[in-house]
């Protein structure tokens, strides 16, 4: 996972350095003075003055509940493939890597989700994970929707020297002639066109939000600020920003103001959404009310690790492991396509009335009766083999579980709730592990508020009748105790 500065190069007072933080070598950008924030602010004002909307008309226009038009890739064999492509776009060589589902299927509309890199990144950093490889393309989007079904396609574009200045909308109209391709060679769902970036990669989807409203169903911007424009900035777009409150790079203030914009065009009711105390390594996920149909706000504070797309609770590191790829996964995946390609995983942290799709439930807490507590995935690690606790509700997405039509529990998008060594007997421990269609991660919700394992007719139990954080979960005779009963929220 990488990291950067907020300019199109490194200004004077930035360098980076190599450093190792468990799981290989990677470029984290370090402060070197402070005379570099007024390098920033004076980097983002000449980008601001150079940026304006681009000139050439958005290759599709679906608005929100429309039918999704047949690009004219559709229903015959795809023109383009995974790898890396050149395009012509104002006047010069851009170039794209392109991830085709496996199995792809000419007759069917896919999602489209574009994940744009930091300064000094590259697309390559984006579609390879860098040092965590597969588990973080695409900011860990990739592997959440190949669990998912593998109904996505995935797009990450080359700035302009490792930046996405958008000189006179450049980067914009880039976007605009990488779209019309891909929907000349592929069979692409018009209505369900995402962005995500990190940094200068989210300054340029907050570009894309404000330019192209009605061609993003949704956007997320990780760690961003208004760096890239933002013309004419007044259309409503799917909405979901991330930030860290100890992020020195680009301070939170700027991601508020960029959520604020759509806060604003989405007509949600406005608010000081709750953040993390400070020193308290955790997250707090907000959605906001009053939004119109089909434009949801969502905020995702935290605090510990500081400029960086991948947080994760309980420390100050990053890792593959983070909650955020949940969180943005299930944002996105929540809006239902015309050609199926909606996703029936989720790990948001709230719901509102339209934040899933009819035929699946939204995903929610689990709240021990006896405790008042939710069901939770220990320190939100996404490991298969993880405790699952009793822990205070906070709405975060190790709290968020997803009732199936298989009878799974599902959380984090592709992970189950799962009897350990598919254990049958009273005491066997309950974990999270990546779903595989066992019987031991086939749960029923019954009527009476228990939860029984399907393979063992156990009930799910909070331990010796605990109810205090982090009481483990496990399988036990059934008995009606107050520990055994459940209540979705």
């Amino acid at each position: 996972m990488h990291q950067d500065e907020p300019s199109v190069r490194e200004p004077a007072g930035f360098h980076t350095v190599t450093e190792r933080a468990g799981r290989g070598a990677r470029p984290r950008p370090i402060r070197a003075a402070a005379t570099a924030v007024a390098a920033v602010v004076a980097v983002l004002a000449v980008i601001l003055a150079m940026t304006s909307a681009a000139a050439s008309t958005p290759p599709s226009a679906a608005a929100v509940g429309a039918p999704a038009a047949a690009t004219a890739g559709c229903g015959k064999a795809p023109t383009l493939s995974s790898g890396t492509h050149s395009i012509q776009s104002s006047g010069q060589n851009r170039s794209y890597i392109l991830r085709v589902p496996a199995n792809y299927d000419m007759n069917h509309p896919y999602r489209l989700v574009f994940g744009f890199h930091w300064v000094g990144g590259t697309m390559n950093d984006v579609d390879s994970g860098g040092t965590d490889g597969y588990n973080w393309s695409y900011y860990g989007l990739r592997r959440l929707a190949d669990a998912d079904g593998n109904g996505t396609i995935f797009v990450a574009p080359q700035g302009i020297g490792n930046g996405w200045g958008n000189s006179n909308g450049q980067d914009v109209t880039f976007t605009d002639d990488m779209l019309k391709q891909l929907e000349a060679g592929l069979c692409v769902d018009t209505t369900l066109i995402f962005s995500s970036g990190f940094s200068y990669g989210g300054a340029m989807t907050y570009a894309l939000a404000c330019a192209r409203p009605t061609v993003f169903r949704g956007v997320a911007v990780y760690s961003g600020a208004n760096l890239s424009g933002c013309s004419p900035g007044t259309g409503p777009v799917a909405y979901i920003g991330l930030h860290g409150l100890r992020d020195g790079t680009l301070p939170i203030s700027n991601g508020r103001a960029l959520r604020d914009t759509f806060v604003r065009n989405n007509g949600c009711t406005p608010q000081n959404p709750p953040e993390p105390a400070q020193g308290s390594l955790t997250h707090i996920v907000t959605s906001y009310s009053g939004c119109k149909p089909g434009y949801p706000v969502t905020w995702a504070a935290f605090d510990g690790a500081g400029h960086d797309p991948g947080p994760i609770d309980g420390c100050t590191c990053d890792g593959w492991h983070t909650w955020t790829s949940g969180v943005v996964w299930s944002f996105f995946s929540q809006f239902p396509g015309s050609g199926g390609s909606s996703s029936s995983s989720s790990s948001s942290s709230s719901s509102s009335p339209s934040s899933s799709s009819s035929s699946q439930p939204p995903a929610g807490s689990i709240v021990g009766t006896g405790s008042g507590r939710c069901l939770d995935v220990a320190n939100s690690n996404q490991s298969g083999g993880t405790a699952v606790q009793l822990w205070d509700c906070n709405g975060a997405a190790n709290q968020q579980w997803t009732t199936t039509s298989a009878g799974e529990l599902r959380v984090f998008g592709s992970d189950c709730l799962d009897a350990t060594g598919q254990g049958t007997s009273a005491g066997t421990k309950v974990v999270i592990w990546p779903c595989n269609g066992q019987a031991n991660e086939k749960w029923t919700l019954n009527s009476n508020g228990t939860i029984t394992g399907a393979q063992s007719g156990l009930c799910l139990d909070a331990t010796a009748k605990g109810t205090t954080n982090g009481t483990l979960l496990e399988l036990w005779t059934c008995n009606g105790g107050s520990n055994q009963q459940w209540t979705r929220r």
